[in-house]
This record gives structure tokens, C-alpha cells and sequence, in this order.
């Protein structure tokens, strides 16, 4: 541990998705202006190793790292906000403790002792906490313990925060417990008792949290934070509103207004070093909210039932749209229920048609006439792993005539695979963590849309696929006028396809969603806005 670095715990009460994610990047963001290195890191406690192979469903997108990590969504958020990339050792789970504990005792690394959860577990995932402070890189280290207090699966963790207050010391620790201040419609009154409950088996756990974060619909009147301060045993400041905000970029100026980021730095003996700048935030805030134009773009995909399964690609439009100060309709639309009969009853009113990324051959074939109908009819299409792969097949079929074309994922019978599995993907038979991921590099062809967005020739993007363009049809696609604009220089990988006469169709093997933030748009989704907006002008 750099001695020099501080802790702070971030831990949740009464229900889960309160938002602890957007707490820990909204103080991060408001230390990282007072000029502070912040990190922020997630312990989640469930048993999968990593959510790579979890249904986005179950716990919204999968998130992917520059060294090629699968994590949790709030992961997206640290960076979005923070501006700076996570890793690899920013998001642990239960699974990859167990697992690494196991591994040692197999190598008999434990000499011999009985391998428990005190002090084995406890060790392994302190020493996953305090693994970024190491280097005294960053000033304070955020780590957010994700689901509820009083879980069973999360007690080794919280055992594990009691234990690092004992190893850290005084000045150099904080534990900030967020939780919920219901409010009763019958009663017409705001009730503390699920937050008193929750703070005392915190209590109950040697926890003695410093400063409450409280969810709230309404404003908090004096007495009931002084309740709150006195049956919880904190500081009548410490106990801070976190009222709904319209936005969670908000939560950074909300919390400002609190003085969250002073009640932390109070306790943590931290002096400012330079004075708080968050103009940028505030512009961003400024563009976002008073935008001088709108469009309505189809987000086309299979777990629009769930918004969170595409929070990184809905993210991205906001930091875009506020870039050309656009207000940006998202329609979230199931492609399973798209098809020859329906699709211009579905899609006539869109601007603009992104297809989504995602595995599995359900809802494919919506996703094909919605390509097809963006082709057609020159609306701007931006076409995102997948939803290049689904291009290039629609393409292939349609325009080339090879109408049992398809991808190897969807029909491995195919007699024309436009898209197949990677050579290096062939001998695999395990799910996780084993598909190309993390960041490539990409070559772009000059004069092309890919090369105008990005201003330059060279990029990395962060990819998660285990499919390809096959190489074998690039001279016939290309000749009928579907452009390769964007490839790996090392492997010669297909990275960008564009079309050549339409006013702006683009799809992309990585995931360009996941390097958005606020601070930096990401600049295919700009031009894909514009593009947009040019549509409707036109129509």
C-alpha cells in the first residue's frame, strides 16, 4: 500500500441498484477536480469469474477493458466520468477470489494450514483492495462493494472493509454507506427506520459507516437528518440528500452542493490541491440540456427490454448528442419483431438505424431487413460488432446474389460463411474470457467517413467477438461497392465496412460505445448524429 493513498468503501443498504456506481463516480469526479488521481474499483459478489458470460439480462452489459477484461457496467461509468481507463484489476468478483485462493492451496502454497474464509478469503480480497494503491499512483482509491448489506455473499467483503480500517489507520480510511429514505404516500412521510436497520447490521459487522449518502424522491427536512445522524452515530454534515436527478451527470454538481467531497476530505485530512474546476462539466451540462435541434434514432436490437443491456451505446449518444448540441430520441426496438411485412411501419419515422451488437440468431433475420431498409433507402446506418457482420451478410445476400449467405454463429452449414469464427477461436471450448477482447489497432483507409470521424489514420478500439468478415469474399463485396475502410495491420482482421454511394453507412467490428465519455465523444457517433441530422433536414 502507497501510505500516502487514502480508502474509501462505498457500501449499499436497504435495496441494490440505488446507484453506488454513480455515487463513487460523482465524488471521484469532484476529488479528480480538485486535482486529486482518483481510481475507482468494483467488488462484486457473485461467483461468475467475471460477467463475460452472463445473460445481459441478468446484469445489464458487459463492459470491456484496454487489456481486455470483461466487467461490470459500472465500470463504464468510472470511466465515462473520470476520463482515465480501468483494468483488469479494477473489477473483482467472489468467483476470482475463490478461484485464486483455491489455486494457491493446490500449489500448496498455504503451507499445510486449513484454507478458511478468515483469514484466506479476507486476505485475498484485501490485497485485491489495496492492489491500485500499491504504486502511489493515485491519491484515493474508491472501491465500491456491489449488492446489499446483510447479503450472505457479501459478508467476507464486508469483514474484509472492517479489517482494512485496523490495517489502514486513522485518517487514511471511510466508509460511506448509500441507502434509501422511502417515502410513505398513505403516511405522507419520509421514514428513516430501513436505513437505521441497515446501518445497524453494518454495526453488527464492526462497521461504524462515516458518512450516509441518502436516496431520497423528496427533499430531507432538518429533522429527519438529525434522526438519521443520531440513531446512525454520524455527524450531523455527514449525513448527505441524494435526490432523483434528471440526469446522472447531475450527481457530480448535486453532491458538490452537498459538500460531499469537503465531508471526505475533512476526514481524510486531504487538502484541496488547486481550487474545483468543473467548467468543462458545466459545459457539457449546459449543451446536453439546451440543445438547438432533435432527431430519432432506432437503437435495433434483442434486449431492448432491459435499456441497461445497451448502457454504454445510450451513454454515447448523450456525450455525442451534446457535442452537436442534439437532443437524441433513442427508440429502443426489438428486431424479433421486424420482418418482411412490418419493417417501413417500424423504422419510417427513424433518422437514423444503429443495429446492436449480441450473439445468437434470435431476432436475426429482423435485424437483415432493417439493414436492408437503411441500405435502400440511403438512411444513415451505423452497424456496431454484429451489426456489422449482419451489413455485411445483408449485403452479400441482396446485392451479390449469394442468397444462402450467413455467418458460421448462425448457420455453420452455410455454403457461403461471409462471416466465420477467428482462426484462433477454432480450438477453444470454454465460454469465458476467450473471445478477442480488449484493445486492437485499425488502419484507416484515407478520405473514408472512418478516417474523416477520427481526423486521422491510426486508432485503437476495444473489441469483444469471436466472428470475422471472411476474408475470401472481400474482393466480390468490394466490387459491388461495399468498402473494407478500417483493418488490423497485423492480422489483416476487417475492422470497418463502409458503403460507398450512400450518405453515411458504417459498421464496425469493435465496440466504439465503450470509449465514449463525457470530456471525449466518440467521434463515429458524432458524425453518425450529424448524419442523422442532415437525413432529416433532407426528408
Amino acid at each position: 500500500m502507497g501510505q500516502s493513498t487514502k480508502y474509501i468503501f462505498i457500501t449499499g443498504g436497504v435495496t441494490s441498484s440505488l446507484g453506488k456506481g454513480i455515487i463513487a463516480a460523482s465524488l471521484g469526479k469532484l476529488l479528480q477536480s480538485r486535482g486529486f488521481s482518483v481510481t475507482i474499483q468494483k467488488f462484486d459478489p457473485y461467483l461468475n469469474i467475471d460477467p463475460g458470460t452472463l445473460n445481459p439480462y441478468e446484469h445489464g452489459e458487459c463492459y470491456v477493458t484496454d487489456d481486455g477484461a470483461e466487467t461490470d457496467l459500472d465500470l463504464g461509468h468510472y470511466e465515462r466520468f473520470l476520463n482515465v481507463t480501468t483494468s483488469q484489476s479494477n473489477n473483482i468478483t467472489t468467483g476470482r477470489i475463490y478461484n485464486n485462493v483455491i489455486t494457491k492451496e493446490r500449489k500448496g502454497e498455504f503451507l499445510g494450514k486449513t484454507v478458511q474464509v478468515i483469514p484466506h478469503i479476507t486476505d485475498e480480497i484485501k490485497s485485491n483492495f489495496y492492489k491500485l494503491g500499491h504504486d502511489g499512483k493515485y491519491d484515493v482509491v474508491i472501491t465500491e462493494i456491489g449488492g446489499c448489506v446483510g447479503d450472505i455473499e457479501s459478508l467476507p467483503f464486508i469483514e474484509a472493509v472492517r479489517q482494512a480500517r485496523w490495517d489502514l489507520g486513522p485518517g487514511n480510511f471511510l466508509v460511506i454507506h448509500l441507502t434509501l429514505i422511502p417515502y410513505l404516500k398513505a403516511a405522507k412521510e419520509l421514514k428513516t427506520k430501513p436505513t437505521q436497520h441497515s446501518v445497524k447490521q453494518l454495526l453488527e459487522a464492526g462497521i461504524q459507516p462515516d458518512i450516509l449518502v441518502c436516496r431520497t424522491e423528496y427533499h430531507l427536512p432538518p429533522d429527519v437528518k438529525k434522526k438519521l445522524a443520531l440513531f446512525c452515530n454520524v455527524q450531523l454534515n455527514s449525513v448527505i440528500e441524494a435526490m432523483d436527478a434528471e440526469s446522472i451527470y447531475d450527481v457530480p454538481l448535486l453532491m458538490k452542493k452537498e459538500k460531499l467531497d469537503e465531508r471526505v476530505m475533512s476526514k481524510l485530512k486531504l487538502s484541496s490541491k488547486t481550487h474545483a474546476d468543473l467548467e468543462d462539466w458545466k459545459d457539457f451540462l449546459g449543451r446536453l440540456k439546451n440543445p438547438t435541434q432533435e432527431v430519432t434514432i432506432g437503437l435495433i436490437g434483442k434486449y431492448v427490454s432491459l435499456p441497461d443491456s445497451y448502457k454504454s451505446i445510450i451513454e454515447s449518444f448523450t456525450h455525442a448528442g451534446a457535442a452537436v448540441e442534439c437532443k437524441v430520441n433513442l427508440k429502443l426496438i426489438s428486431s424479433e419483431e421486424i420482418n418482411s411485412e412490418n419493417f417501413s411501419s417500424k423504422l419510417d419515422e427513424l433518422d437514423g438505424i444503429l443495429v446492436a451488437p449480441g450473439f445468437g440468431e434470435r431476432g436475426f433475420e429482423g435485424k437483415i431487413e432493417t439493414v436492408r431498409y437503411a441500405r435502400e433507402n440511403q438512411v444513415p446506418f451505423f452497424g456496431i460488432c454484429l451489426g456489422m457482420q449482419v451489413a455485411v451478410i445483408e449485403f452479400s445476400r441482396n446485392v451479390l446474389g449469394l442468397e444462402e449467405a450467413n455467418s458460421t454463429e448462425m448457420d455453420p452449414k452455410t455454403p457461403h460463411p461471409v462471416i466465420g469464427l477467428m482462426e484462433e477461436q477454432k480450438k477453444i471450448d470454454q465460454m469465458g474470457g476467450t473471445m478477442r477482447l480488449g484493445s486492437y489497432a485499425c488502419d484507416l483507409k484515407k478520405g473514408s467517413k472512418a478516417a474523416l470521424a477520427y481526423g486521422k489514420t491510426k486508432i485503437q478500439e476495444r473489441h469483444r467477438h469471436r466472428y470475422e468478415f471472411n476474408n475470401e469474399y472481400l474482393e466480390q463485396v468490394e466490387s459491388k461497392g461495399m468498402i473494407a475502410t478500417g483493418k488490423n495491420p497485423n492480422t489483416g482482421l476487417v475492422e470497418i465496412m463502409e458503403l460507398k454511394n450512400h450518405p453515411w453507412f458504417v459498421g464496425v467490428q469493435f465496440h466504439p460505445e465503450y470509449k465514449s465519455t463525457v470530456l471525449n465523444p466518440q467521434p463515429l457517433f458524432v458524425k453518425f448524429i450529424q448524419a442523422a441530422i442532415d437525413n432529416k433536414k433532407q426528408k
